[in-house]
């Protein structure tokens, strides 16, 4: 995947202070949304908005248990990222 592309992913998932959070949140243990939203204090709609989103760009594992939708962090690709992430910093 070319730099540009990870760098763009990266920068959209980290916009949000909201995001932040969320990705702290699921390195230390899986969640449901309704748990997210909890210790996020938003709504679940919101929480459940945000997710997608970091599912979408790579960052979040979903697992499914019947009512459940169960999220964690993809460690590889985020490990991934951030040494990207490091390169650009060190050009600037």
């Amino acid at each position: 995947m070319p730099e540009e592309h990870i760098e763009e992913r990266l920068s959209r998932a980290i916009s949000a202070s909201s995001r932040r959070h969320i990705l702290r949140l699921l390195a230390d243990k899986e969640l449901t949304v309704k748990e997210i939203a909890q210790q996020t204090q938003q709504s679940v709609s919101l929480a459940s908005r945000h997710l997608k989103l970091l599912h979408d760009l790579g960052f979040l594992k979903l697992r499914k248990a019947y009512p459940h939708k169960f999220y964690s962090l993809k460690f590889k690709e985020l490990k991934e990222l951030l040494i990207v992430y490091d390169k650009v910093i060190t050009k600037l």
